[in-house]
């Protein structure tokens, strides 16, 4: 939330994804200390307690960090506190100039638009139609980047490989299981957020792992894996397989939906829109951690089955219910979630408006 409301909208995307980036970096970092811990430490309490200690510098360093990031311009503006407003966003963008006067007009036109409308509301505002939408969209988006399957195969990654024939390498895999998601994320974050936009992403993602998923499915059924042997020829095909999901997942659902609840609420709900948003990916990722032991070790290769079509069903949820935000500012969300109100006040500070000073 404070990164899409302090950031500019060209690459509000790309700052918006570095919340999955770090996401996946933490993981893969955890991978690797687990299998250092395994392998260095002798069997005993420490292999799981030092793991666990060492999760305490990144808290820090976030706890610390608190200490010298100013408060988001757009919730100062909203409680009336222009002027520290405006030194916010001239901290945030490096300095004053006449863009960023500009940019703080339309900050404060599309706070102005959206107290004229919803004037009085309380809880109720997040039922009118298009907030209650917009719910909608946070819910499903968490729960369908948990019904891919990929952050079931991140918490249970060796299990999952030792299901499709990585026999004693399963704690190995894992760890550059984590440096290929660390990879894919960044290459997204940088090459093709802004490029491709959110919709296509999701589209293009859910179609692909789908599609390795079911792989998987045929592979593992046609050629089960043996206890205790070695690679087989299908087996890695299996995990690589399982790799390129993993790629996959972190070039769109991974950090689009984190992205896009971000941008999608007006500011007087946003707080709320992602804290519910946010709430339901831990609820269906608490879910999911329960369900996936019991449905690999169960339902075998049907369990592969079982998520290619959440992902194909996902194609269809995209196509019919996500819209493009792509370079769009966040007042702008209101024309694009509520057609039936065109707010020319709001327009009228579009950063590519090629009207004078005075007419600004």
């Amino acid at each position: 939330m404070y990164s899409a409301e302090m950031a500019p909208k060209e690459i509000r995307g790309q700052l918006g994804s570095l919340f999955q980036f770090f996401f996946t970096l933490g993981v893969a970092v955890s991978y690797w200390v687990d299998y250092g811990a395994a392998q260095h430490i002798p069997s005993s309490t420490r292999q799981w307690r030092v793991p666990v200690a060492l999760q305490l510098v990144p808290g820090g360093i976030l706890g610390l960090g608190m200490f010298v990031t100013k408060e988001s311009t757009r919730w100062l503006a909203q409680r009336d506190r222009h002027e520290e407003a405006l030194e916010s966003l001239i901290w945030v963008r490096g300095g004053d100039s006449i863009e960023v006067r500009m940019e703080f007009q339309q900050i404060l036109a599309g706070i102005e638009e959206e107290e004229r409308q919803t004037a009085g509301v309380t809880w109720r505002e997040y039922w009118l139609p298009a907030n209650r939408y917009r719910i909608f969209i946070a819910v499903t988006l968490q729960i369908g980047a948990q019904l891919t399957g990929n952050t079931p195969l991140a918490y249970f990654s060796p299990q999952v490989f030792q299901a499709v024939g990585a026999g004693q390498n399963a704690l190995l895999l894992s760890g550059f299981f984590g440096v290929c998601k660390v990879i894919s994320c960044a290459f997204f974050l940088i090459f093709l957020v802004e490029r491709i936009g959110r919709r296509w992403s999701l589209l293009a993602g859910s179609f692909l792992m789908g599609t390795y998923m079911f792989i998987i499915a045929v592979l593992t059924q046609r050629y089960p894996p043996v206890s205790g042997g070695t690679l087989t020829p299908p087996a890695i095909a299996s995990l690589t397989m399982v790799f390129l999901e993993a790629m996959t997942f972190n070039i769109s659902w991974g950090p689009i939906p984190w992205l896009y609840m971000s941008e999608i609420f007006p500011t007087r709900i946003r707080e709320g829109g992602i804290a519910v948003g946010a709430a339901t990916q831990w609820l269906f990722g608490f879910t999911l951690s329960q369900i996936t032991p019991a449905a690999v070790n169960n339902l075998g290769y049907k369990a592969f089955l079982m998520f290619c079509c959440f992902n194909w069903a996902l194609v269809l949820y995209t196509w019919f219910f996500i819209k493009e935000t792509k370079g769009l500012s966040l007042e702008e969300m209101e024309i694009l979630f509520n057609a039936k109100r065109t707010p020319i006040s709001i327009l009228a500070y579009r950063h590519d408006d090629k009207s004078s000073d005075d007419g600004v």
